[in-house]
């Protein structure tokens, strides 16, 4: 392996942020650098779409249009002769530029002028009793091996949570033939008067929005059930047996042997955590969001978000917010005069705001369920350690505990694989309540490097090492220390 040592431009994630930025850079003459931790180009939205086209054919209609729409930007990306680094998990990002990488079962240090955050989104936990049993998974996960393989589940099926991306997943399964017995919805009930006032304000989402409606009424016409539910249980021994459900007054029962969760996404924000960039909590989408300015650029001048990482706007607008990120890159670089930056953004500006009142209306129909996310004292909430919400509760109450980084040492919630991404917001939240605090004031995880897991070896051949002092990571503000 030859791993490059240097460039002027890394972006972090083959998604439709990152591709849309390494193809504006290289345009612009910018040495540009993508690490994607995907063996090809697309993401999470667009995983796998140039072999799904290059099959054109039963799968590619399944998945649909809206997933069709990626093909320009991996084909724009591939001529754009900007150097391609997939399968990288990225370890480390330091706030003056440097990236560790591990691929091919070595690691690497690569040095960036400036560093995009393109990473993406990252669906929320949902720690519904019974959740760890085989059979339970999000519905993205089934969404990605239909994309990746082509597989759906071939037993009794139900979809549970809130959003769009729930009747999407729904009719995929029904085009691909999966049995797919019912759809409980969990978000909470909403003012008309206030869905109206949102609903004026919507521009550019009007196709989407009409999109949504025939998906609704298909899957209706299949005989599909959509029900209100609350209180949703996994129900098993081994595996999942059935999933019950409270609605309208009754105790349910479907028997399953699948359960996709889905309660929305949320931003990765792993490597900005792990930066100690400023974060703010996003009430509306219920989730924590790097700070950033018009451009992407974060509260360290030389790291930029973009795409659902810097705040969920959803697919169609993360290219723009990429493209910006480029161009200002360009500017900081002396590659374009101050004008001509300004000239170029008016476009992506403009796309990026005719998003913006599609996502208002979006985070008001589908804000996560309260009871979905406070869980029992039965409930597993990290999965890595095997840790319930009861156990987090009494150290709470019996500990004294005010600050999320002790209940992390003391019960490893956010020590495992995952590094908090499937617990650290719950465990958060139940600390909230607990103390009767805002989720600004619990703040998040203090993370540390290797952000993914890196075995000694690696670092212990890391190849182009370099000794010298690192920027200290500030502390005080929780919104700093997120």
């Amino acid at each position: 392996m030859t791993a490059p040592r240097t460039c002027q431009f890394a972006v972090i994630g083959g998604g439709p942020a990152g591709l849309a930025a390494a193809t504006l850079a290289a345009r612009l003459g910018i040495d540009t650098v993508l690490l994607d931790e995907q063996p090809t180009p697309g993401g999470q939205v667009y995983r796998n779409i140039e072999a799904v086209n290059r099959a054109s054919g039963r799968l590619l209609k399944i998945l649909g249009k809206h997933y069709a729409h990626g093909s320009a930007l991996v084909e724009a990306f591939r001529q754009s002769g900007v150097r391609y680094e997939p399968s990288s998990s990225i370890w480390q990002v330091t706030p003056n530029g440097k990236i560790g990488v591990s691929q091919s079962g070595q690691a690497y240090l690569l040095k960036a002028d400036r560093v995009l955050i393109a990473t993406g989104a990252v669906e929320r936990p949902v720690p519904v009793p019974g959740w760890t049993l085989p059979g339970v998974m999000t519905a993205g996960a089934v969404q990605t091996l239909m994309k990746a393989a082509g597989i759906v589940p071939d037993g009794d099926t139900v979809l549970a949570g809130s959003g769009p991306l729930v009747y999407l997943i729904a009719l995929q399964l029904l085009s691909a033939g999966a049995p797919l017995r019912a759809i409980l919805q969990t978000q909470n009930p909403t003012s008309w008067f206030s869905t109206i006032r949102l609903l004026s304000q919507v521009r550019a989402g009007a196709g989407d929005m009409l999109d949504g409606l025939k998906w609704i009424r298909a899957i209706k016409s299949s005989g599909v059930r959509i029900l209100h539910a609350s209180d949703i249980r996994s129900e098993g021994r081994d595996r999942l047996e059935a999933v019950t459900f409270q609605s309208r007054g009754q105790r349910h029962r479907i028997d399953a042997s699948a359960l996709l969760l889905h309660e929305g996404v949320i931003p990765n924000i792993q490597l900005t955590a792990s930066l100690r960039c400023a974060h703010r909590w996003d009430e509306a989408q219920v989730a924590w969001a790097p700070v950033a300015d018009q451009w992407g650029t974060t509260s360290h001048e030389r790291i930029a978000v973009a795409g659902d990482g810097a705040g969920i706007r959803g697919a169609k607008a993360a290219p723009h917010s990429g493209r910006l990120a480029a161009l200002e890159t360009a500017f900081r670089l002396g590659l374009i005069s101050m004008k001509e930056r300004d000239r170029l953004t008016t476009g992506p500006k403009q796309a990026l705001t005719r998003q913006v009142g599609l996502r208002s209306l979006l985070d008001h129909l589908y804000s996560p369920s309260e009871a979905i996310r406070t869980p029992a004292d039965d409930d597993i909430v990290c999965r890595c350690e095997e840790v319930s919400a009861g156990e987090i509760r009494q150290l709470v109450d019996g500990q004294g505990f005010v600050e999320l980084d002790q209940l992390k040492s003391q019960s490893r919630c956010g020590m495992g694989l995952c590094q908090g991404r499937m617990c650290g917001q719950t465990i958060a939240r139940i600390l909230a309540e607990h103390r009767s605090l805002s989720m600004k004031d619990v703040g998040y995880f203090r993370l540390r490097i290797p952000v993914k897991p890196l075995p000694l070896e690696q670092l212990a051949h890391l190849q182009n090492a370099e000794y010298g002092p690192e920027l200290s990571a500030s502390s005080g503000d929780p919104s700093q220390r997120v």
